[in-house]
């Protein structure tokens, strides 16, 4: 087999991550979204791997290839025909020939037999390439997987976030209704100025702008994740609130095993062999193809007799096919198979790297966003007890309005940032279950052959 056969490039892996966790645990071959203990979630990722048409594409590809595969390594073995035809003319006469008989009959019945020798390696290269097209279909399919339990999933916890914001507005909306009310009734008993009502009208006014920006956010959330389901825009099942979620803990594992547990770094490889194997099919034109032949059949001019007396016939030969001068065609198409695996290398090399340094910043981002939670959650606390102070001391006539305004616009936009924030620690955990890889996908696979969805 001309060509060069393929050897595993050495890749430079580093010995740990950039950022490690301490607590960390080898989930990474678990149904990890089962973690958040939702019901809902698990539901829609179950509907999502079996009914979304990004992975039924990726499916009916894996077929295409496996045809290829099988029509590209034909060749490889004899090829036999059985043909049968009749021909029945008739002949005018001509001023130098004249036939009293004017009609020409012959029938043919005929097995005929060809092989092409792959003496050089060609078919075989171009067999291990299609091979090699099939297993990247395959992992194509299980990178489409996982991309889509991922977005699923954060998807979904956008989805509650955008509720749980939904929420903190109309509740900030009902505050700010009751206490607009309570300013009117003070201003018609003349204890409060026409001034503090308009700031109360207007911090109301300012509250109900928010509501459909959300509003508009949750249904256009809602259409893209139906989308992932498979189906056409619609209502999205909630389940467990945001805050009410279980922590996943974080996967382990060193960086050499995301070589083994990434499908797009697997399919990178795939396609680098099938680059590499290339390389042989375009050096083989340099050298002489062999073909055998062989027929066996009968001739006769009467079908009655097509198969007996003298309609006999066979034949057999072998033929021999050297380039001599092609114009620097095949020397082109050599020099094209080589730039095509060293891209092939390149873009696998990258892709590496790549996975490294997602794994690097979903690390840093989970641990930040924990910190930042944390952050968060004790600035809501003491705005909310500034908010209530704030409002004690206007109503004892310690301090204008103005100082209630900014405290409860505060408490607004720090218990917003808050949702966010959670929201973000979610995500960024299924950013990492997600770079990662894992067995999990294995898990999701069996999910996708079960049986379709009810719609």
């Amino acid at each position: 087999m001309l060509g060069p056969d393929y050897k595993k490039p050495p890749i430079d892996v580093p010995d740990t991550f950039r950022f490690q966790e301490n607590d960390a645990q080898d989930l990474a071959n678990t149904a990890w979204w089962e973690q958040f203990q939702d019901p809902v979630l698990n539901e829609l990722i179950g509907i999502a791997i079996q009914e979304n048409k990004d992975v039924k594409i990726a499916a009916a590809r894996i077929d295409q290839f496996l045809g290829e595969f099988v029509t590209i390594r034909s060749p490889l073995f004899p090829q036999a025909n059985v043909g049968l035809s009749g021909v029945r003319e008739r002949v005018g006469e001509t001023p130098f020939a004249s036939n009293t008989d004017s009609i020409l009959k012959e029938y043919e019945a005929a097995l005929s037999v060809s092989w092409e020798i792959d003496l050089f390696g060609s078919r075989r290269r171009e067999t291990e390439a299609a091979r090699a097209n099939v297993l990247a279909g395959e992992e194509g399919r299980r990178a489409t997987i996982l991309t889509l339990v991922a977005s699923v999933a954060s998807s979904y916890i956008n989805l509650r976030n955008l509720d749980r914001q939904l929420e903190i507005a109309k509740d900030t909306a009902d505050s700010r209704a009751n206490s607009l009310q309570v300013f009117k009734d003070r201003f018609e008993g003349g204890t409060v100025s026409e001034l503090e009502l308009a700031q109360s009208q207007s911090e109301y006014e300012a509250s109900l702008i928010s509501i459909p920006q959300i509003e508009t956010l949750i249904a256009q959330q809602e259409n893209a994740l139906s989308i992932l389901l498979g189906r056409n825009p619609s209502l999205i099942n909630r389940g467990q609130e945001l805050a009410n979620f279980g922590l996943p803990i974080v996967p382990a594992g060193l960086p050499s095993e995301l070589l083994a547990r990434r499908p797009d770094l697997r399919q990178a490889e795939q396609n680098l062999i099938a680059a590499n194997a290339l390389i042989g099919v375009a050096r083989a034109q340099y050298f002489p193809t062999i073909s055998l032949t062989g027929l066996i059949g009968s001739v006769s001019s009467e079908f009655s007799d097509l198969f007996s007396g003298p309609a006999k016939a066979w034949s057999y030969g072998a033929a021999i096919s050297l380039p001599i001068f092609t114009g620097g065609g095949i020397a082109g198409q050599v020099q094209q198979s080589e730039a095509q695996q060293q891209q092939a290398l390149l873009q696998y090399q990258k892709s590496i790297q790549v996975a490294f340094q997602e794994v690097s910043d979903s690390l840093i981002a989970h641990r930040k966003a924990r910190e930042q939670l944390e952050l968060r959650g004790r600035q809501v606390k003491t705005l909310r007890n500034y908010a209530g102070l704030a409002r004690v001391r206007y109503e004892n006539g310690y301090t204008s309005y103005i100082e209630v305004l900014d405290a409860e616009r505060s408490l607004f936009s720090a218990e917003v940032d808050y949702a966010q924030t959670q929201s973000a620690a979610y995500t960024s955990l299924v950013n990492l279950y997600k770079a990662m890889g894992g067995g999990w996908v294995t898990e999701a696979e069996h999910m996708a052959v079960k049986e379709p969805a009810p719609k």
